[in-house]
């Protein structure tokens, strides 16, 4: 016999949840309270599932291309150019992580004749792990960047894109241009929830040994995560904090607004169970 609570649940719709639980599902890309159908999800849950899944391991495996991806127009405003980490292929490149840290001989030749070394602020762009996040964020968050860099008076690196890049290349950026911040804008590795998020590493005068503990990371910046406007604001905030304390990672912190109170919830014996 089934529990009559049991078959509530079950019969339960989202259109259907109290208001608390709606602002729930409505803060949070997540699928919570989706319901069920006996012990399996619902039909149109499972698709949305298998679509995303198709979408995250379309972005990881997709090659980036400057023209195609940005438009010759935005390539030719920001005189993009294109670089590569070691790995010879994508294939390559998702089996040996410790390649994509590494740039090539002729890579570090091209960056030193087309980049101007010691300024106050460099960009990189690197595909990593979803060439989607990366055509989707960078065109919006770049000029943000370069206005705000200029506004503050700092100097302002000629960005570049690195093919098969991984976070670590951050050390050998900082070791051939010894720019004061750098910030690399790579596609983060897709999940359920998005596939186009991309996150911003940030290193004060990076160097060879270098390690996450002298990086900062803005992540989750995507349509439903954090905007880049906002994304823009917070990379330059505390670029300016990383110059005013000569240091980055564990040593800096980012100065967060306090939590909205209208989204506090006071008593936690409202919360159904």
């Amino acid at each position: 016999m089934v529990d009559p609570e049991e078959r509530a649940v079950e019969a339960t719709a989202p259109t259907d949840l109290p208001e608390l639980l709606k602002a729930v599902c409505a803060r949070t890309p997540a699928r919570i309270l989706v319901g069920r159908a006996g012990p399996c999800y619902r039909t149109a849950t499972q698709l949305e599932l298998r679509q995303d899944h198709a979408a995250a391991v379309d972005a990881v495996h997709a090659e980036l291309d400057l023209d195609t991806d940005f438009g010759p127009d935005f390539v030719q405003r920001w005189r993009l150019f294109g670089v590569q980490t070691c790995p010879g292929s994508k294939a390559e490149y998702l089996l040996r992580p410790d390649l994509g840290r590494r740039l090539t001989a002729p890579t570090r030749t091209e960056i030193l004749h087309q980049s101007l070394a010691g300024t106050d602020l460099q960009v990189a762009i690197g595909d990593g792990l979803s060439a989607a996040a990366v055509r989707a964020q960078v065109p919006r968050l770049l000029p943000l960047l370069e206005e705000e860099s200029r506004a503050r008076g700092w100097s302002f690196g000629r960005p570049f894109v690195i093919r098969y890049c991984r976070v670590g290349v951050l050390n050998e950026i900082g070791e051939l241009l010894d720019p004061t911040v750098v910030v690399l804008l790579i596609g983060e590795r897709p999940g359920l929830a998005t596939a186009d998020s991309l996150s911003a590493y940030m290193a004060y005068r990076p160097r060879p040994g270098h390690s996450d503990a002298q990086r900062n990371l803005i992540s989750n910046i995507h349509a439903r995560g954090i905007t880049p406007e906002a994304a823009a604001r917070r990379i330059m905030n505390l670029a300016a904090k990383m110059r005013q304390c000569g240091a980055s990672g564990v040593a800096v912190k980012e100065d967060m607004p306090a939590p909205n109170p209208k989204f506090e919830i006071r008593n936690p014996k409202q919360i159904p169970t």
